[in-house]
C-alpha cells in the first residue's frame, strides 16, 4: 500500500485542510506508534504496518479499561449497549462496519474522479485528476489509499482516508445515505448555502470530540502530525460511567471470592441515573451541547479534562445566546463574528440543529425546576436503539411522572382539547414539536415549551399546531390557543389568516423552515389531521430547491405520500442543470386531480385562500405569489 502524501491527498480531494465538520466552531475555527489498534474490528495485521500505524489508536488513554473489560461483570448491559448506534459512532472500515457500496464503484468531485473497490478486507479508493481538456498530453496526479474509518450507521456513512502524516483522517467528500442506498456529495447532506465550499474534516480534532471516548488527540501543534489515542472508537460504556480503570483495580484487590466494598465501587464509577439531575444530564452534555472550548485548553494534545460526574461548566462553559457577557472570550469572538448563533439557534435562543440537546433541555423549566434530566425519558440499556426513548417513556409517561393529573383521560382531555388517545393529546407534539433539524430530518425540540402563534412571528420557528394541521393558518391556531388557553390573539396580516402556514413556510420560508416543513408533509400524525392529497404540488417546488438538503427531504416526503416524483429525478443535481422537477409534478398531479373531479382547486378543507361561496381557488397564483416573496437569505444550520 502505498504511502499517502498530505499535500497530494488534499489536491486530490479537492479541498483545503480547514474546518469543515458540521459540528465546527463550537469554540471557534480551527486555528508515531505503529501498533495496531486493539478494537473489535481491527484491520488484521497483513494490511501492513503503514497502514496500521496510520490509523487512530486504541487503548492507552490513562484510566480507560475498554468495553470488553466491562462485559466480564455486566454481560447483559453490554449487550444491550452494543445494539446501540452509539457503538457505532466511529468505528475502523471494514466490511462488517461499512454498508456503502465499495464494488467498482466511480464518483467524481469536480475534475477529480474516485474509484471504490474491495479486495479481501480492505476498502479502497484511488483518486485521481481527470485531464483537462485543453491539455489532452497533461500528466496528472493519482493515488491509492485505503479507507481507515467510517462514522455512523444510522442515517449515513462518513469516511475518513489517512493523510500520510501521522495518523491524521480526512474526510472522504462523498457520504453514503443509507435510505437510499447510494453515494451523494457530502456537501449535499447539509443545510447550508450552494456557493459555500466545503472544506476537509479532521476526524482527530473536530469529530473524535463526541464520536469517540477518551479521545486524545496528541497533536504535535508545530509539525501538525497527529498520533491520537482514544479510549475506545464510537461511545463506549467509559463515555457514561467514567474511565473503569480504577473500578476494575477495586475488584481485583477484593479478597478471593469477595465482593468488594459497595461504597468504594461507587466511588469509582458512575451512575447517571443516581446522581445529581444536573450533573446527569452533564454527561449527555459533554457530546450533545455547544460549549465554550477555552483557547488556552491544551485538549488537542492531552484531550479534555471533563469526565462524567464533573461540572461541565467548570471546563467547558454551555454557550446560550443570553450568556455571553459571561464568558468574555465568547463575548469578544462573537463581536467579531456575530452570526455565529445564528446557525445554531432561533433568534429567541431555542436550538435550531441536532446535537445540541443539552443546550435546549438546560433552558426548560423542567430542567430548572431541579427534577428533569436526560434520563428522565431516554436509556441507553432498555430502550429501542432508534430513538433510546425508555420503555415506560415512549408516550406521555414521561410527563405524568411529574404531572400525575394528566393520567386521568378527562384531565387529559380537558387540557389538551383533543381525544385522549390521539396525537393531539401527546405531551411531546404540543409541548416538543419536531423543530430542530439534521441528518436530513426533523427532530424533537429538547425544550419544552408551549405553542404560541407569537412565537413563530417573533422568531421563524413553526409552532407545534400547525406543523400538525398542515392545513390550517396563522389565524385559526391562533384563535383556539385564545379560546383554550386565553393567549392574547397577535395582530395576523391578510396572508397569516388566510394561507395554510405549511405552504406558507415552504415556498416563502428560509431554507431550514423549508426542509422542517418538507419533512412535516411525510408525518404520519400531520397527514392524519390533513390529508395529503393536496401536498404534491408544494412539495414539487421543492424539488427544485436550491438547497441540496431541502431537496433531499421534499424528496423523501414526495416519495411516501404519492408516486408523482419525475423519472430519474436526482436531488443532487441542482435546478438549472435538469428540466424543471415541479413542473411535471404539477402535471401529473393536475391528472389525478381531474381524475377525481376536483380540477386544479384544492380540497374542501385547506385553507389557502379565502373562499368565496361558489368559488375554490386554483393553487398555481398563490404558490406563485409566495414564492415570489421567498426568504433568500443565506442558511447554514451547523448540525
Amino acid at each position: 500500500m502505498p504511502r499517502v502524501n498530505l499535500s497530494l491527498a488534499l489536491l486530490l480531494l479537492g479541498w483545503g485542510l480547514g474546518v469543515g465538520c458540521s459540528r465546527e466552531n463550537e469554540r471557534q475555527p480551527a486555528s508515531a506508534d505503529a501498533s495496531l489498534p486493539t478494537g473489535t474490528n481491527r484491520p488484521a495485521a497483513a494490511a501492513g504496518e503503514n497502514f496500521a500505524a496510520s490509523l487512530p489508536r486504541e487503548g492507552g488513554v490513562t484510566g480507560y479499561a475498554g468495553s470488553a473489560a466491562c462485559r466480564a461483570c455486566h454481560e447483559p448491559e453490554f449487550n444491550s449497549w452494543h445494539r446501540t448506534y452509539h457503538r457505532t459512532m466511529t468505528q475502523y472500515a471494514s466490511p462488517e462496519t461499512v454498508r456503502a457500496n465499495f464494488h467498482n464503484q466511480t464518483l467524481t468531485n469536480g475534475d477529480t474522479r474516485f474509484l471504490l473497490s474491495q479486495s479481501g478486507d480492505a476498502l479502497k479508493v484511488r483518486m485521481e485528476h481527470l485531464p483537462r481538456p485543453e491539455a489532452p498530453g497533461e500528466e496528472t496526479a493519482a493515488m491509492e489509499t485505503r479507507v481507515g474509518l467510517v462514522t455512523g450507521s444510522h442515517h449515513m456513512q462518513v469516511f475518513w482516508i489517512p493523510s500520510g502524516e501521522g495518523n491524521t483522517q480526512l474526510g472522504f467528500p462523498f457520504t453514503w445515505l443509507i435510505p437510499e442506498q447510494r453515494w451523494v456529495p457530502r456537501n449535499s447532506t447539509f443545510i447550508r448555502p450552494p456557493d459555500v465550499v466545503h472544506y476537509s474534516e479532521v476526524w482527530n480534532i473536530i469529530c473524535s470530540r463526541c464520536h469517540a471516548t477518551g479521545i486524545e488527540p496528541r497533536m504535535d501543534v508545530a509539525r501538525r502530525v497527529m498520533d491520537s489515542h482514544a479510549g475506545e472508537l464510537g461511545i463506549s460504556c467509559e463515555a457514561c460511567h467514567g474511565p473503569g480503570a480504577g473500578h476494575i483495580g477495586a475488584r481485583k484487590l477484593a479478597p478471593t471470592g469477595a465482593k468488594p466494598d459497595a461504597a468504594t465501587l461507587r466511588r469509582e464509577i458512575v451512575q447517571p441515573q443516581t446522581i445529581d439531575p444536573v450533573r446527569s444530564a452533564q454527561i449527555c452534555g459533554f457530546c450533545h451541547s455547544m460549549k465554550w472550548i477555552d483557547p488556552q485548553d491544551p485538549w488537542r494534545q492531552t484531550g479534555f479534562q471533563y469526565r462524567p460526574g464533573d461540572d461541565l461548566e467548570a471546563t467547558t462553559p454551555l454557550i446560550q445566546p443570553g450568556n455571553a457577557d459571561a464568558i468574555p472570550a465568547l463575548k469578544a469572538y462573537l463581536a467579531k463574528n456575530p452570526g455565529l448563533l445564528e446557525d445554531f439557534f432561533w433568534s429567541d435562543g431555542m436550538g435550531r440543529v441536532s446535537g445540541r440537546e443539552y443546550n435546549s433541555v438546560a433552558a426548560s423549566p423542567c430542567f430548572k425546576g431541579g427534577k428533569l434530566s436526560c434520563v428522565s425519558c431516554h436509556s441507553l440499556h432498555e430502550s429501542d436503539p432508534d430513538d433510546m426513548l425508555a420503555a415506560n417513556r415512549t408516550g406521555i409517561q414521561a410527563c405524568t411522572q411529574c404531572h400525575q393529573q394528566y393520567r386521568d383521560l378527562a384531565a387529559r382531555q380537558a387540557h389538551t382539547h383533543h381525544q385522549p388517545a390521539s396525537a393531539g393529546s401527546d405531551c411531546y407534539n404540543c409541548h416538543m414539536p419536531h423543530t430542530t433539524y439534521g441528518v436530513l430530518t426533523a427532530i424533537r425540540s429538547h425544550q419544552i415549551s408551549n405553542p404560541r402563534v407569537s412565537d413563530e412571528l417573533a422568531t421563524g420557528r413553526p409552532n407545534a399546531c400547525n406543523l400538525c394541521h398542515l392545513d390550517q393558518p396563522l389565524a385559526w391556531t391562533a384563535k383556539y390557543l385564545g379560546e383554550w388557553y386565553r393567549q392574547p390573539t397577535p395582530e395576523l396580516d391578510s396572508e397569516a389568516q388566510t394561507v395554510a402556514d405549511s405552504v406558507r413556510l415552504a415556498l416563502a420560508g428560509d431554507a431550514g423552515q423549508r426542509a422542517l416543513v418538507a419533512w412535516h408533509f411525510s408525518w404520519e400524525p400531520a397527514l392524519a389531521a390533513s390529508g395529503t392529497n393536496w401536498v404534491p404540488p408544494v412539495l414539487g417546488v421543492l424539488l427544485d430547491d436550491s438547497y441540496a438538503a431541502v431537496r433531499c427531504v421534499a424528496g423523501r416526503s414526495l416519495r411516501t405520500i404519492s408516486a408523482l416524483e419525475p423519472a430519474g429525478y436526482d436531488y443532487v443535481i441542482a435546478p438549472g442543470e435538469r428540466p424543471a422537477a415541479h413542473l411535471t409534478v404539477w402535471q401529473n398531479w393536475l391528472l389525478t386531480q381531474r381524475s377525481a373531479g376536483h380540477g386544479d382547486a384544492l380540497p374542501d378543507g385547506v385553507a389557502l385562500v379565502e373562499r368565496k361561496p361558489a368559488d375554490q381557488p386554483s393553487l398555481r397564483p398563490v404558490m406563485e405569489r409566495l414564492l415570489q416573496r421567498r426568504d433568500q437569505k443565506k442558511v447554514r444550520l451547523r448540525e
